[in-house]
């Protein structure tokens, strides 16, 4: 491994983030395992960033994968595409957004610079709302709007910016607040910003924040937010690429648990729809979707093979009920975790829903966030053949567990042991 990170290094930008001291190279995985160039065996409790949704080689979808690519790999979206006019007809009806449309994208990244063009481009305006502590990806565009400092490497932005509050519940001046005087101070300082603006096109938010540390607000205030948006006609883009598909267990989209105002505007997606294939899109009212008065097409969005391979994951996860069972199993995880950790000096809190759970570590006998403790309990939990995340707002010092989503019991509570002794160690 040492001969293979020295020639990442000499090839690939300093500012490429790799996990763990000496970085492991990853060569297969099956089911929720993934083993290394030196044959070791890991559980795994981060999927690839929650992209590996369903399974490690998931034979429906290799198959899938396989058949399409002795068909014909590629032609572009200046072609018709059965497989991806398919998928687009069930992401449409499954978005829960009325006479919907949807466009392919390789990445969430890119899924969110879509809806971002189409927003601003709708309303005539380059501002956008964002939620502070927020993350939306890598481009020129989605890192002006991301609120999360170790994760936007420039100021610079084509959009006009401003950050709203309410995502993170449980840190920032609402904190002490219940949930309800928390969603009361959240639409107050939002109606209070957009009377100083004029004619802002969206607000951006994940439902749940996946980069900074699996937060979120209580349940219907974006819902609360949304009435507020429709008084200035600014629409609500839902991004959830790390929420979607029913990894939060209570709702197949993030934004379920605020839908009292109905559905967003526009809903991107990426991630775990591909099961490690490159899929994202944006799908939405074909109102605004339609209002592009350009030509645009896609040269690798909505290719027959990863479409079919997003097809073949999609069928096996509403098929086998894995909504379901991100609640089941993922309640008794986070339930187990929370009882580990009661005791805990250095556990500030363990939050979260489904199989999409955090662990914030701070300094003991402090509200400090310990970076250093997030960065030692994420080796030993690899030392000890578990494979987890981190994040966070200000400080990376949040531990991400987020397995796929066919997860057992016993898998669980594998995991949780392994947990339980690294945090020890720490």
């Amino acid at each position: 491994m040492k001969d293979l990170h020295t020639r990442h290094r000499a090839v690939l930008p300093d500012w490429l983030a790799l996990y763990y001291g000496e970085p492991i190279e990853l060569t297969h995985g099956e089911g929720r395992h993934v083993w290394d160039a030196q044959g070791r065996r890991y559980l795994d409790f981060f999927g690839g960033i929650l992209t590996t949704m369903t399974a490690h080689a998931l034979p429906e979808v290799t198959k899938a994968v396989a058949e399409q690519a002795g068909r014909i790999i590629h032609s572009s979206t200046l072609y018709l595409n059965r497989t991806m006019v398919e998928l687009a007809e069930r992401v449409a009806a499954l978005s829960g957004i009325p006479d919907a449309r949807v466009f392919f994208t390789t990445s969430g990244t890119e899924a969110n610079d879509a809806a971002l063009l189409l927003a601003t481009a709708h309303r005539g305006s380059n501002q956008i709302l964002a939620m502070r502590n927020s993350y939306h990806g890598r481009s020129f565009a989605t890192v002006g709007i991301t609120g999360n400092r170790s994760w936007s490497p420039t100021s610079l932005s084509p959009l006009q910016t401003l950050y709203v509050h309410g995502g993170v519940r449980t840190r920032g001046p609402y904190a002490a607040l219940s949930d309800a005087e928390f969603t009361e101070a959240c639409v107050a300082d939002l109606r209070d910003m957009l009377g100083q603006t004029r004619g802002v096109a969206a607000l951006i938010a994940e439902p749940i924040q996946g980069v900074g540390g699996f937060t979120s607000p209580p349940d219907g205030l974006y819902a609360a937010f949304r009435e507020v948006l429709k008084e200035h006609g600014a629409l609500w883009i839902a991004d959830e690429v790390q929420t979607g598909w029913g990894r939060t267990g209570d709702h197949f989209w993030g934004w379920q648990a605020h839908a009292a105002s109905g559905p967003p505007d526009l809903l991107t997606f990426a991630k775990g729809i591909g099961n490690g294939m490159s899929i994202g899109g944006v799908v939405g009212r074909a109102e605004v979707m339609n209002c592009l008065d350009a030509n645009s097409i896609s040269t690798f969005g909505g290719s027959p093979v990863t479409m079919a391979a997003g097809l073949a994951n999609l069928t096996y996860l509403l098929e086998h009920d894995l909504q379901g069972n991100a609640r089941r199993v993922g309640g008794l995880l986070i339930e187990r975790l929370r009882a580990i950790c009661a005791h805990l000096p250095a556990v500030r809190e363990v939050r979260g829903r489904g199989l999409m759970i955090g662990i914030e570590l701070v300094r003991p006998g402090t509200d400090e966030a310990s970076p250093d403790a997030a960065a030692a309990v994420l080796e030993a939990a690899r030392e000890a053949g578990l494979l987890i995340g981190k994040g966070g707002g200000h400080s990376t010092s949040v531990l991400r567990i987020a397995p796929p989503l066919t997860l057992t019991v016993a898998e669980a509570e594998e995991g949780a042991a392994i947990l339980e002794r690294a945090l020890g160690e720490v």
